[in-house]
């Protein structure tokens, strides 16, 4: 059973997770679940989502049971007018806070403005030796993206070389390996733990928390971090 976070007439939003397709997919023909599927049959009714999560990540994911509905809260994605944050374990001792303007390619080619800012809740230095370095070091964040590029947050931290814990893709695989072996864990330590937006029919301000995931409080109590 997906858990329901919130849901009335219109919208309905359940805590995705990490490693469940938002729906088919040619690029990922080994799945066999999906959650629109198993929503729409946990409700029995149609559903559609209205943003994207990426297989590997956690967190809120928003649908709704109407088209008018499903329109009108694309339209607020699009307009930038749905505050997002995530949380996430990366490599190292990120700065206290920091501002992330850096375009990223589509698959055409083309650039697309990309912004992310993003703050450092907690840090961790653990006594475990890692290559050269003789303790290991990590952070956690919460990001909150201003624009909904494909892979925005993982780019991003990858970029300032603060890579996501977990990300095969952009991140440090020197990283991941070690992350299996110590603590077998493949997770990628990214949740969408917030949304704020208004409601497309009532436009009342909603306000929305999703709790992380087992294998993401795990990694936290290791770290010796609390939310």
């Amino acid at each position: 059973m997906l858990e329901i976070v919130y849901q009335d007439e219109h919208i309905i939003a359940i805590n995705k997770p990490h490693g469940l397709l938002v729906h088919r997919s040619s690029i990922a023909n080994d799945a066999k679940e999906f959650a629109l599927q198993l929503l729409r049959d946990q409700v029995n009714r149609r559903v559609s989502p209205v943003h994207r999560l990426d297989r590997k990540t956690g967190g809120l994911l928003l649908f709704t049971f109407e088209k008018d509905v499903e329109v009108a809260m694309h339209q607020q994605f699009q307009n930038g007018a749905v505050q997002k944050k995530y949380l996430a374990i990366v490599r190292g001792f990120s700065p206290d806070m920091q501002d992330i303007d850096y375009p990223l390619a589509k698959e055409n080619g083309n650039m697309q403005d990309a912004f992310t800012s993003f703050v450092t809740l907690d840090r961790a230095e653990l006594p475990i030796p890692l290559g050269q370095h003789p303790t290991s070091r990590y952070s956690l964040v919460e990001a909150s993206p201003t624009t909904g590029r494909m892979h925005q947050l993982r780019k991003h931290f990858a970029h300032i070389f603060y890579p996501i814990i977990g990300d095969r893709k952009h991140g440090c695989n020197k990283q991941n390996r070690f992350f299996k072996e110590q603590w077998d864990m493949t997770t990628m330590l990214l949740h969408a733990s917030e949304l704020l937006f208004k409601h497309p029919v009532t436009q009342e301000e909603i306000h929305l928390k999703a709790s992380v995931n087992q294998e993401f409080s795990r990694v936290m109590q290791i770290m010796g971090w609390s939310l």
